[in-house]
């Protein structure tokens, strides 16, 4: 399990080439901003990869959220808003999980 690292961008613009993901990674509470963090894969497998990502949030009724199973089709991009409320608040994190790590990479940005 790797914990994902944030790019806080500013005014002159910052590098952001991207990084290596795990079979299984976590996003800290601590690296997100009062919006929480856009996650943004870059899948360069020939593969799809079929993503979790955690959610300890509740719906308006009071019930569980269910876990967010998004997938990258190979060769694209794709970008997700994780919130502060999907933080397990036992562990503070938010655990995305992937099918394939080969040449897929990921950038992390606080909101807000």
């Amino acid at each position: 399990m790797a914990a994902l690292t944030a790019t806080t961008p500013t005014n002159a613009g910052v590098a952001t080439p991207g990084a290596g993901v795990a079979a299984s990674d976590t996003i800290a509470r601590g690296v997100m901003g009062p919006k929480g963090v856009y996650l943004e894969i870059l899948n360069g497998n020939a593969a799809v990869d079929n993503m979790t990502i955690s959610d300890a949030s509740t719906t308006p009724t009071g019930a569980a959220a269910a876990a967010n199973a998004p997938s990258v089709t190979n060769g694209t991009n794709k970008t997700f808003h994780i919130k502060p409320d999907q933080v397990n608040p036992a562990t503070g994190l938010v655990t995305v999980t992937h099918s394939v790590t080969t040449t897929v990479t990921y950038k992390l940005y606080p909101v807000g």
